[in-house]
């Protein structure tokens, strides 16, 4: 059984790839049972080449800003990874905190899963997100206020990470202070089977795409997807 708890993942503060990210705001989105291309695809994204670790996803959102587009449209970089129950893809986005519309998260989670974390750069928003199926699960900024169909089905893994949190779920502000991003990193991690990594971050080869602006973003798509192995 996966053991990961917010300790594991100490190292995003001091980590200058991970502060970076939570400045200039970003989304990471694990799905299976989709290839990167099917993701980026499902996205609405225009192919636009490879990079070779975050480095390429960087200068190929540094170049788009300098073409003088005012838009949100946003380079994303997708990379496939091992995780449980087969291959997964890792999309990385240094997109504002925006992610993936919670429609196109549904569509991609269909016969699969779906587990998404965000930071808001401009602003202190720190979201998650868990699809099944076609369904938003579980989703939360605070892990103290939590909405989707079953909202409070992950209270184990939430306190199996290291969160103060009752057994029905209440949060105790009395307990150990615990880093709640690295928490929600470890759970991710306890969703999907994929363990987070600078370099794994860092060395991915990605295949990249331009979102286009979130007024202009396609819901997704409705092709037909294979059932996975639940």
């Amino acid at each position: 059984m996966n053991s990961v708890t917010a300790h594991d993942y100490a190292w995003i503060r001091t980590s200058p790839l991970f502060a970076l990210m939570t400045e200039w705001g970003y989304s990471l989105t694990l799905v299976r049972g989709s290839t990167p291309r099917e993701v980026l695809d499902a996205m609405g994204a225009e192919p636009c080449g490879t990079g070779e670790g975050v480095a390429g996803l960087i200068d190929a959102n540094q170049a788009r800003e300098s073409d003088d587009h005012w838009d949100e449209s946003y380079v994303a970089g997708a990379a496939g990874v091992r995780g449980e129950r087969g291959d997964w893809t890792l999309v990385l986005g240094f997109d504002w905190g925006l992610g993936l519309s919670e429609a196109c998260a549904e569509g991609l989670s269909r016969g699969g899963r779906v587990v998404a974390h965000s930071k808001n750069g401009g602003k202190p928003i720190d979201l998650f997100h868990w699809f099944e199926d076609g369904e938003l699960r579980t989703t939360f900024e605070s892990p103290r206020w939590r909405e989707g169909s079953t909202p409070d089905d992950l209270i184990p893994l939430l306190r199996d990470v290291g969160l103060p949190l009752s057994l029905e779920g209440e949060y105790d502000d009395s307990g150990p202070d615990v880093d709640r991003k690295a928490a929600v990193l470890a759970l991710a991690e306890r969703l999907t089977g994929v363990r987070v990594t600078a370099s794994l971050l860092a060395e991915a080869s990605y295949e990249l795409g331009l979102v286009p602006d979130t007024f202009t973003q396609p819901k997704c798509f409705d092709a037909a997807k294979p059932q996975q192995p639940r």
